[in-house]
């Protein structure tokens, strides 16, 4: 294995890392209206803050993931990072735009106990975490599926080019597992009622996943597919089913683990697809980037490799004690009464 190909790989595990992750994060946001609608207003209030209180000391990390995926592709595979980031630019602002509204819905919603600014809030979460998750999935699955690149490497389509039903498809398949993924994170994060319905829904927006994602992976392993995108397709199969009984049996970490898993795998089959291209041209192969025609030079990938080796360790290890420290279950009675921020400043 060359160092293109080492990074190659190392791109894929960043990117399975920022699904698995930022998945939940996703879910969660777009559980809002699902799980948490209570008794009534006070009861509905405090549901939500369980469910954001849940993502609140680790959603920010999460979305470090992805920074550092684009990073990589910048330096390792600059052709690429061009192609990419100039043809999918109009998708990627949309993303970005959903991104940054949604986090200041989880930064804002709190400081203003009026019911018309939380619920405002509450409507950007919600809408921004869909259309996150639905982007991504969208762009993914067309760089599987192949765009339109001409000879000078440039993709020549538009925004309504990747909106396609098999790249809406993909799109459909990341909003499913990402809303499963969030069920199981919230049931195994909180304790009482809410939890009962976390595992409730988790299990039909867990069926309905598994055959959007067998309808997606067969349409692009018979197109594409290899061995090992056979193997990681039935292994992504096997866990969501897995996490799926695990459920029913009241064993939600076992079930978080499997939707991860399910993730995981779904992410390598993609990048197992891609192999060896890291952007297949649907106009002519012989346009499509790959590893070697798109990455950089071997000093450049030499110097990255040893920044990799001494600074990843202590990232994944600062991120796991973080999630240690807040792994307790949160329940809608450990809520106290909402306060405004500004009035509660006023008066000291």
């Amino acid at each position: 294995m060359d160092l293109a190909q080492l990074w190659f790989l190392l791109i894929a595990v960043l990117w399975t890392g920022y699904f698995v992750l930022e998945g939940f994060d996703f879910g969660v946001g777009m559980l809002l209206p699902i799980l948490g609608k209570g008794r009534d207003a006070e009861d509905t209030e405090k549901r939500k803050r369980v469910l954001l209180n849940t993502i609140g000391p680790v959603w920010d990390g999460n979305e470090v993931w992805v920074l550092t995926a684009g990073g990589a592709t910048f330096a390792a595979f600059p052709h690429w990072y061009a192609t990419l980031f100039s043809g999918f630019y109009l998708a990627l602002l949309l993303i970005l735009v959903a991104l940054i509204l949604r986090n200041m819905g989880l930064d804002y919603r709190g400081k203003r106990a009026s019911a018309a600014w939380k619920a405002g809030w509450d409507k950007a979460i919600i809408v921004c975490s869909f259309l996150a998750a639905l982007l991504w999935g969208v762009g993914l699955t067309n760089l599987v599926k192949g765009v339109p690149i001409d000879k000078d490497m440039e993709y020549t389509g538009t925004l309504f080019t990747l909106l396609n039903p098999v790249g809406l498809l993909g799109g459909l398949v990341f909003v499913a597992l990402f809303l499963t993924h969030g069920a199981y994170f919230v049931a195994l994060k909180t304790d009482g009622p809410i939890r009962a319905d976390a595992r409730a829904f988790a299990t039909k927006a867990g069926l309905a996943a598994a055959a959007l994602a067998v309808i997606l992976l067969l349409a692009l392993g018979i197109q594409k597919g290899s061995v090992w995108s056979w193997v990681t397709t039935a292994i992504a199969a096997l866990a969501l089913l897995f996490s799926i009984y695990a459920n029913t049996k009241g064993k939600e970490g076992q079930a978080f683990v499997g939707t991860a898993l399910t993730i995981a795998m779904a992410v390598a089959t993609y990048f197992f697809l891609l192999y060896p291209d890291v952007m297949p041209s649907s106009t002519d192969p012989a346009y499509s980037l790959t590893i070697e025609n798109a990455s950089s030079t071997d000093y450049t990938l030499k110097i990255m490799t040893i920044a990799a080796v001494i600074f990843t360790p202590i990232v994944l290890l600062y991120q796991g004690w973080t999630y240690w420290v807040f792994r307790k279950r949160i329940r809608v009675e450990h809520i106290p009464a909402a306060q405004d921020p500004l009035i509660h400043a006023e008066s000291r």
